[in-house]
């Protein structure tokens, strides 16, 4: 066998990133804005894609105190809105635009995307567990005060007192929105990041 194949260099696939002017169009972002974000974005993932695992690792920077590895799991499932897999500069950047600058419905929509693990439309109490996990996980042992391993289950209750309105055990968008807007005043929707 001829060993130099094995010195052959396959070229990397580059994504192309769309347009700016769909991208505008697409997002409430400035060309500048966009043109900083798309720097950023390349510093951190030259090929123009990241992976699950690249984002897990650029996530979990911001949570040296914990593991974000599973919370970082659901929001890549919620920026990968296409389910390939990899997100693009323009799925993350869709994303965050509804995020920092979408309506309060196109915040909540998004939220409660995030919350249906399974994608099937509703928010089960197993699918606030796992997010409720994953976000306990995420804080880490450093919290104040130190929280219980009942934590997360009281959580999930307290949500579903609050959102599921007719008692049948899961939450639709509808009771999620309905909800959220009643009580939006003392919450500050929108104002924190994912």
């Amino acid at each position: 066998a001829d060993s130099s194949d094995a010195d052959v260099e396959l070229p990397i696939i580059r994504h192309q990133p769309e347009g700016l002017e769909e991208l505008l169009a697409r997002t409430k972002f400035t060309k500048m804005e966009l043109q900083s974000l798309y720097r950023g974005f390349k510093n951190e993932c030259p090929s123009g894609l990241v992976d699950e695992e690249t984002f897990t690792l650029i996530y979990s920077r911001f949570f040296p105190q914990g593991d974000a590895s599973s919370y970082a799991h659901f929001l890549f499932d919620a920026f990968d809105v296409d389910r390939n897999g990899a997100l693009c500069f323009q799925d993350f950047a869709v994303g965050l635009s509804v995020l920092l600058r979408g309506t309060e419905q196109q915040k909540l929509r998004w939220t409660f995307d995030l919350y249906d693990v399974n994608k099937d439309g509703y928010v089960t109490k197993e699918d606030m567990l796992e997010i409720m996990k994953a976000i306990y996980a995420m804080m880490g042992r450093c919290t104040e005060p130190a929280l219980g391993t009942s934590a997360p289950a009281q959580h999930v209750e307290l949500f579903f007192q609050k959102m599921d309105r007719n008692r049948d055990g899961v939450v639709t968008f509808e009771e999620f929105l309905a909800t959220c807007q009643e009580v939006r005043g003392s919450v500050g929707l929108g104002e924190h990041p994912p």
